[in-house]
């Protein structure tokens, strides 16, 4: 199904396959330059959607910048694991390894 987006009220129209197929220059034109979005619809339901390039180039960075942050927020509960890290390698550095025999 399809996921009701925080961006929805941005849609300009919805229109069917039909109309868009009869009309596609027109609606090429709209979006491209009135910036306007447009859904495209099968049997009522949303199949598509006809945006301008410039607001994939919005959406992609708007995604990179949640995914970096989602990284970052995720690293905040490791607060002191620069301090782990170091007594790791303390430790590490005091261990005399184990025996092997050859």
């Amino acid at each position: 199904m399809y996921e009701k987006d925080k961006n929805i009220e941005k849609i300009d129209s919805n229109i069917s396959v039909a109309e868009a197929k009869s009309h596609f220059s027109e609606y090429i034109s709209k979006v491209a330059y009135a910036d306007k979005r447009i859904i495209i619809t099968k049997r009522g339901k949303p199949i598509a959607a006809l945006v301008s390039v410039e607001e994939i180039k919005k959406l992609k960075s708007s995604k990179e910048v949640k995914g970096l942050g989602e990284i970052i927020g995720k690293w905040a509960d490791f607060e002191d694991i620069e301090d782990n890290i170091k007594k790791a390698y303390l430790e590490r550095s005091k261990d005399k390894g184990r025996n092997v025999s050859f």
